[in-house]
């Protein structure tokens, strides 16, 4: 459904980039939308979110 958001949980057990691409047919070219997913260690993804929460 075009303008419509998905997502989902995922649980990988190691570190990195991961690639893919659109696999609906959501709108024209959909299968031209990359996505990338960066998987980091818990200690360095708790890092990463208190930082977020002291610039708001």
């Amino acid at each position: 459904v075009p303008g419509r958001l998905n997502q989902t949980a995922l649980f990988i057990k190691r570190e990195g980039l991961y690639y893919g691409q659109c696999s609906e047919i959501c709108g024209m070219n959909h299968g031209f939308m990359p996505i990338v997913i960066e998987a980091v260690s818990l200690p360095n993804y708790v890092t990463w979110l208190s930082n977020k929460f002291e610039t708001y």
